[in-house]
């Protein structure tokens, strides 16, 4: 089933836009990967991951699993909820446990979306950080540009991984999260409206 809902979004996004890859072969083909990208809408995670032939698990807001044909979809592509505006430690332990696990972990620094045409900076969340100093894995930054109408342009490009210098035993502090999530995020900014960097 996993394969047949991949296979139609494959179709519904080459009949209704004209996607530009850029940099794809940046995303590891094996071990755990943690895969960031700015959030412009609400089908962010549907156009980044297409393409990418491994399984993304995307950490996608609570409120979307509320709809039973869009939860259904989502847990298709590997999606899990998180519970946004609190500390969801569950959230971000299945997202330790998966990426210790090889898989790659989808994350929207922003944690909310931001709009298209949108280019003012969002401060991102501190849990990617939180994620990433657990976990000895790359950080693939995506950057997702156009705007989004039928039949447009949608351009998304890959970045080269980022490989973070932490502790996986010790324990950071919110000031620090905060400044490893912006590195992470300010990669992502340089990326949109270019090539791969």
């Amino acid at each position: 089933m996993e394969r047949l809902v991949r296979r139609l979004c494959t179709i519904f996004f080459k009949l209704f836009y004209r996607v530009e890859i850029v940099g794809i072969s940046n995303v590891p083909q094996k071990g755990g990967v943690i895969l960031c990208s700015n959030h412009p809408t609400l089908m962010d995670m549907f156009f980044i991951a297409y393409k990418i032939k491994r399984l993304v698990h995307y950490m996608a807001k609570e409120e979307l699993f509320r709809n039973p044909v869009l939860a259904y979809i989502l847990s298709k592509l590997g999606a899990f909820p998180v519970k946004r505006g609190k500390a969801d430690i569950e959230s971000i332990k299945t997202a330790i446990r998966m990426v210790k696990e090889g898989h790659i972990v989808g994350i929207l620094p922003e944690g909310t979306r931001t709009g298209v045409g949108n280019k003012k900076k969002v401060k991102p969340k501190p849990g990617v950080a939180l994620i990433a100093t657990k976990v000895n894995a790359p950080i693939v930054p995506v950057a997702i540009s156009g705007n989004f109408k039928l039949f447009s342009k949608i351009k998304i490009v890959y970045g080269k991984p980022i490989y973070l210098d932490v502790d996986e035993e010790k324990k950071y502090s919110m000031d620090e999260l905060k400044t490893i999530s912006q590195k992470i995020m300010d990669k992502i900014y340089s990326l949109m409206g270019t090539g791969e960097k």
